[in-house]
């Protein structure tokens, strides 16, 4: 009998070669016969596969977002049983930075697309819409933490969502450029977690937050109230923007 052959695997395993090209030298003139010889496969199959180069581009940069998705989740689930907004958040954003060898060249790999992708449409399209659900996701979780007391409300917007995920991005930018290393990233990150919502102190039996100048207190019980809003495990993150590693 013939053997089965798993498309959706030897799709995802082209997609990994064109990944390897991107992030050693991005992507501009890369051809179909550059992917196939980097996959080890004749150009023949791979068009087998893929029919035109910006349908393998497509799909490579849309397994890439699955897979960014994939991390976030588990970033998630890996916190405690009931993670405030703050973790939540911390948890996604550490997770669109560069902390390793792999998730640095997951980021090479998404600077070459989006360099493309300012003049293809379809590219353009895909990266883009990974934006808005994760901005309004990180908005939930700000807008969480001002119920729970831990954020002024006005700094619970979808403005103060984007400018989390803007001021990541860059910071991640700055690593690709060694403008600085990833633990200054990750610190810097921390820096304006820690501005926005606030230095923590516990006092008696609840927390003191000191929030926009003043002092919030709120009770251990917060966390049952996260967990019924939807803060807490079940929380699905979306895809990210493309900037992060396959």
């Amino acid at each position: 009998m013939p053997k089965k052959v798993d498309h959706e695997a030897r799709r995802q395993e082209i997609s990994e070669a064109l990944w390897r090209i991107a992030g050693s030298r991005g992507l501009d003139g890369t051809s179909l016969r550059d992917v196939a010889a980097e996959a080890g496969i004749s150009l023949g199959r791979l068009q087998h596969y893929f029919r035109t180069r910006d349908e393998m581009l497509l799909f490579a940069l849309q397994h890439i977002n699955r897979l960014a998705a994939g991390r976030i989740r588990e970033r998630i689930a890996a916190l405690a049983e009931e993670p405030t907004p703050r973790e939540v958040l911390r948890a996604c954003l550490s997770g669109m930075l560069p902390l390793d060898e792999k998730s640095r060249i997951g980021l090479l790999v998404g600077a070459a697309y989006y360099a493309r992708a300012v003049h293809d449409e379809a590219l353009r399209a895909e990266a883009k819409n990974g934006i808005p659900p994760l901005r309004t996701f990180f908005a939930d979780q700000l807008r969480l933490a001002a119920d729970r007391g831990e954020l002024p409300p006005e700094r619970a917007t979808e403005d103060e969502a984007m400018l989390l995920i803007s001021m990541t991005e860059g910071l991640a930018t700055y690593v690709l450029l060694d403008v600085h290393g990833p633990e200054t990233a990750l610190r810097l990150l921390d820096l304006h977690l820690e501005n926005l919502f606030g230095a923590e102190r516990a006092v008696g039996c609840g927390v003191e937050r000191a929030v926009g100048g003043g002092a919030v207190r709120t009770a251990r019980g917060g966390a049952d109230r996260a967990a019924e809003v939807g803060g807490g495990r079940g929380a699905e993150a979306p895809a990210s923007s493309g900037r992060a590693a396959p």
